[in-house]
């Protein structure tokens, strides 16, 4: 759903990005309005959905989490069958981090974090014990070189 912002929106958008931890005192002096204006909109974008929800960004190396692999699948075929299993296998494999299904040659790409290549190889044997699938292949991530949560508004 597209949502109509104005300029003070996005301002609370872009501090809220880089620090969700902000008091509504310290956003509302940022950008200039009472605090009682920035909690109405604060309020406002949430229930709207435009804020989804706000969270802590952990540092992956810290939790024994250093190696990211992004996992391309092709589907043997597109049963609503399958499709509702995948989606279930997806959303209670905590190590699935991000699932999406794609246009062209892959069916989906699946972001994942663990601890290794072990506990990788692991993530792999139960995942392909729980949904059949056609091509399984697997990148590690080398470098980070890019990674935020932050939408360019």
């Amino acid at each position: 759903m597209k949502y109509s912002i104005d300029e003070t929106d996005r301002k609370i958008l872009i501090k809220l990005q880089n620090d969700a931890s902000i008091s509504i005192e310290q956003l509302a002096d940022s950008i200039n309005l009472s605090r009682n204006a920035c909690w109405r909109r604060v309020k406002r974008l949430e229930s709207d959905g435009v804020i989804n929800k706000r969270v802590a960004l952990v540092n992956s190396e810290s939790v024994d989490l250093g190696l990211a692999v992004f996992v391309m699948i092709k589907a043997y075929g597109h049963d609503p069958d399958w499709l509702e299993k995948f989606k279930k296998t997806v959303s209670l494999m905590p190590e699935i981090i991000g699932a999406h299904r794609m246009s062209g040659d892959l069916d989906y790409v699946l972001r994942v974090r663990v601890k290794d290549v072990k506990a990788y190889d692991d993530f792999y044997q139960r995942l392909i014990a729980k949904i059949p699938v056609a091509n399984l292949s697997a990148s590690f991530v080398m470098e980070d070189i890019k990674e935020t949560t932050r939408l360019p508004i």
